[in-house]
């Protein structure tokens, strides 16, 4: 596995995105663990600075072993710009403006400009929800039945990055490694400290690696039928067309009884709850989530007979897990 691979293993590709943006705390990140693998420092840099390649190391070697000793990373431009600038004080006031100008981070005298990604203002989350994932694109065998799946975050992401564990980002280095040398044995035994910890590798259409953090991901306010119940195939298969080998966008609202995350799952602008409801692939889960569109959507597709609703009476799937539960 050659340097790209380790680099697109750690945290994926990144491209450097507009002043102002979080892809800048995203390259530095990216950045500061490559120089810790190779000894190398970003081919391009001597374009914004004044400095030596020599010069540059130094810089690295001083921001990796503050990266390394901080209690937590930068997540936005400001906090990557004052790291930056609190690390290599004293060094030329040109070297540091350069190296601020490479990752796009505002200068010490700049006020931060609002947050835009492709133009467009970034939306507020909804009421309620707590925060919001951006996840990979979904596995196949991440889509349990019809109402949950598992969704992973890269772990280079400015929200995620900073609550990596230690022990997590040294076993994905040492697992670059050991595949480097084809010790496979090695590989398998650090892939599971991270799985333990909670983290996957994700490998990309292209070959890539991506460190990714696991989340287990129930879709709110509906209940579609348990994968041995009638039209839980299909439930399933009609989730999986929304979303597999998508990136989906998660809103989350709190977590279950079981540890997942309950939430709000978008796909390329759709809403994935209303899709299920109106093709009649689930329930209104009217106890948990009383939002009225849902129970709408619910009706639509009962009085339309689609999915489940094309057989009289459908056995709700809360009543058969209760039945399941008393022997019955």
């Amino acid at each position: 596995m050659g340097l790209l691979a380790f680099f697109k293993y750690l945290f994926g590709c990144f491209k450097r995105l507009s002043s102002g943006d979080s892809g800048g705390v995203s390259a530095l990140a990216n950045d500061i663990v490559n120089f810790e693998i190779t000894s190398k420092v970003p081919e391009q840099l001597s374009r914004y600075v004044v400095s030596s390649k020599k010069a540059q190391e130094n810089w690295y070697n001083k921001l990796l072993e503050e990266w390394n000793q901080a209690k937590t990373t930068p997540q936005t431009p400001e906090e990557a710009a004052r790291f930056i600038i609190q690390t290599l004080k004293g060094h030329k006031k040109a070297d540091v403006e350069g190296l601020l100008a490479f990752y796009n981070l505002p200068q010490a005298s700049q006020s931060p400009p609002p947050t835009v990604v492709s133009g467009v203002p970034t939306p507020p989350k909804p009421q309620g929800a707590k925060f919001e994932l951006k996840s990979l694109p979904v596995d196949l065998k991440s889509i349990a039945d019809g109402d949950t799946i598992i969704v992973y975050v890269d772990a280079a992401d400015p929200k995620e990055s900073p609550i990596v564990p230690r022990s997590v980002r040294k076993a994905a280095t040492a697992r670059a490694k050991a595949r480097a040398a084809k010790d496979y044995k090695k590989a398998d035994a650090l892939h599971k400290i991270i799985t333990d910890a909670g983290y996957r590798v994700v490998n990309g259409q292209k070959g890539e690696e991506t460190l990714a953090r696991k989340y287990r991901i129930r879709l709110r306010g509906i209940d579609a039928p348990e994968s041995s119940m009638p039209y839980g195939k299909e439930a399933k298969e009609e989730l999986v067309k929304l979303v597999q080998g998508k990136r989906v966008k998660v809103y989350v609202y709190g977590d279950d009884r079981y540890g997942r995350c309950v939430g709000d799952i978008y796909c390329n602008g759709t809403f994935v709850q209303e899709k299920m409801l109106r093709r009649g692939f689930a329930w209104h889960y009217n106890a948990y989530d009383q939002r009225p569109e849902l129970a709408a959507w619910e009706k639509e597709a009962r009085e339309a007979r689609l999915g489940l609703w094309s057989v009289a009476n459908p056995e709700k799937p809360w009543e058969w897990r209760k039945n399941k539960r008393n022997g019955s």
